[in-house]
């Protein structure tokens, strides 16, 4: 009798030593009426034109969509002022992201973050074999020396979201610069300009001017946020031709659909729309804040789309318990131990009924907790 043999494809060990990346929540058994506010979604949903754009490509499923998304990258370019051909565009922003990554790090290199920075950063680092070094916040807020205190011979990537998600803080432009100049000219910077539209500080700037005129500073951005597409994952990025030239070759060539491609470009076209979503959130952040702080749970000062809350305060309870409790009446928030921050949740800017709606029950909570 022939033996079986005990020999199978196994993956590089590392890769299983990473964490898989669990996104927010969408439903809650046995509760009809859900609001979600976990994955800092439009509460104003995309652009009519945006939509519109995407029917009206339903003619056309059976073609491929353009490899280069050219409409998409020359929308992009005429909006920002922009070279269509240092424009990369991918499916959403994190495909950029981790093929940054696995273009430039290599095993033994070495890429850093900040403390609380977004999760795709070290899976992405990790993937591409290197190593993932994470740098100290203060007030959970990413600090330039922190991180420049972690950069050495073998750092060959900085990511660094502007703002940042979960805290939603950020670092003013002459930090951004301070960064930049510090760096050695073979560590690329990485600036995740996911939220750059919600901000409305003086002092901030998303990071084109760096990434128009310096060889080793990408910038990515995203559609999934203030345009509201999310669903059909659209990012991109601006850098140097050099590195454009070297995702293009790796990337898959249809990594767009042509709906997508469709939707985002028409979307770049209704500035009416992004103006009322900004709107929207300049009225709602601050009003979330407030409410929330003054029952004595702390939120973290946000100039995104989202609120950080920190519970177990005050004679507040955990997070846990306030998670199951909100969820429980249908409001889903982001719990964030995932991001070692186990007494906080993350609350994005619904609408008017969400908002309201949170901060009532809430409201219970915190009495029911001090009972």
């Amino acid at each position: 009798m022939t033996a079986v043999s005990s020999l199978r494809p196994e993956p590089r060990p590392e890769i299983l030593d990473i964490d898989i990346y669990v996104p927010g929540r969408s439903r809650v058994e046995g509760v009809a009426k859900v609001h979600k506010l976990s994955s800092n979604e439009s509460p104003l949903g995309p652009s009519p034109k945006a939509i519109d754009a995407y029917r009206a490509r339903a003619d056309d499923l059976a073609a491929y969509p353009d490899g280069s998304a050219r409409v998409l990258r020359e929308a992009i370019a005429r909006r920002f002022g922009l070279e269509p051909d240092r424009i990369l565009c991918g499916n959403g922003s994190d495909e950029i992201l981790a093929l940054l990554a696995h273009v430039f790090l290599r095993p033994g290199d070495e890429g850093v973050y900040s403390a609380h920075g977004f999760l795709a950063y070290p899976i992405a680092i990790r993937a591409a074999g290197a190593t993932a070094v994470v740098a100290p916040e203060t007030d959970r807020t990413a600090n330039v020396d922190a991180l420049l205190g972690k950069v050495g011979p073998r750092t060959k990537i900085v990511y660094l979201a502007n703002p940042n998600n979960p805290t939603g803080t950020y670092l003013p432009y002459a930090e951004i610069r301070r960064l930049h100049a510090a760096l050695p000219a073979d560590c690329l910077l990485v600036l995740d300009a996911a939220y750059a539209e919600y901000v409305t500080r003086n002092d901030y700037a998303a990071g084109l001017e760096l990434a128009a005129s310096c060889e080793n500073v990408v910038m990515t951005r995203t559609f999934s946020k203030i345009h509201g597409l999310a669903s059909l994952r659209i990012g991109w990025s601006y850098g140097p031709r050099r590195v454009a030239d070297a995702i293009n070759r790796v990337r898959s060539p249809f990594n767009l659909s042509g709906p997508a491609i469709a939707a985002g470009a028409a979307s770049l076209d209704d500035a009416a729309h992004l103006e009322a979503a900004v709107a929207h959130n300049d009225r709602w952040l601050p009003w979330l804040s407030a409410s929330i702080g003054a029952l004595g749970i702390e939120p973290t000062p946000s100039v995104a789309n989202f609120v950080l809350l920190t519970f177990g305060r005050n004679g507040v309870g955990t997070a846990s318990e306030a998670d199951a409790f909100l969820s429980a009446r249908g409001y889903i928030l982001r719990a964030m131990s995932a991001y070692g921050l186990p007494q906080s949740l993350r609350l994005t800017v619904g609408s008017a009924e969400a908002n309201r709606g949170v901060v009532e029950a809430l409201a219970e909570f915190v009495e029911r907790s001090r009972s």
